[in-house]
């Protein structure tokens, strides 16, 4: 028997909600499984898919094609979004901000799941209206969606990861010259406070203890 290899996805799958559905038919009631999946590529594209079946891995399998049919590319600031957004989608709204680099992802459970998937790494987000999971993840998705459109109507100019990381190495290496610069006069400073003075070497006038007057030395004539 040969051992299969797990296959590695290139794509973050996320199940965010799994809710169990009943359905009254005429043979009785049908039992089934509606699963909420947000998936990514955590370089800047991002989908939300809905998928029901009789059974929770069916289910699961049909969010993630629906999911990947509705990819939206989400436009980075660097490693942020670049403008503030508040939207609100149906029951749901959100509050989604830019923040500095380094700060990481601060937000509640389902924005946080799509907006790692999209890849974004620093950005504020805020859960304004309902706490239905569901419709916060649907609310964040088309906050997303309104910040692409806008971009691509107005042009907005972006920087690129590769761009904000380089600025920032830029921006330390001058932090870590000019700490060095104070350091080095800092070190000067105090040897200059540690050495000994030396006094300027005076030239004694002769000893004359009667205060008589001193006669010039004549020269001798040949």
């Amino acid at each position: 028997m040969m051992n299969r290899e797990p296959v590695v996805s290139e794509f973050e799958e996320k199940v965010v909600q799994i809710s169990r559905v009943s359905k009254k038919t005429k043979g009785g009631n049908t039992i089934g499984f509606s699963v909420l999946m947000v998936v990514g590529d955590k370089k800047g594209q991002v989908g939300v898919g809905l998928g029901k079946a009789p059974d929770v891995i069916s289910a699961i399998r049909k969010g993630i094609k629906k999911a990947k049919k509705k990819f939206i590319r989400v436009p980075l600031d660097g490693t942020t979004i670049p403008f503030r957004i508040d939207l609100k989608k149906g029951a749901g709204r959100v509050l989604l901000k830019p923040a500095p680099k380094g700060s990481g992802v601060i937000a509640g459970g389902p924005v946080r799941s799509v907006v790692e998937a999209a890849g974004i790494r620093d950005i504020s987000g805020k859960i304004m209206g309902s706490q239905n999971k569901a419709s916060s993840v649907y609310a964040t998705f088309a906050a997303l969606t309104e910040i692409s459109r806008i971009v691509e109507l107005k042009g907005i100019k972006l920087k690129s990861i590769a761009e904000v990381e380089a600025e920032e190495a830029q921006r330390q290496a001058e932090v870590q010259k000019q700490a060095a610069k104070v350091s080095h006069d800092a070190k000067i400073h105090e040897e200059n406070v540690k050495a000994p003075v030396k006094k300027p070497v005076s030239k004694k006038s002769p000893v004359n203890p009667k205060n008589m007057p001193i006669k010039p030395k004549q020269k001798q004539s040949k």
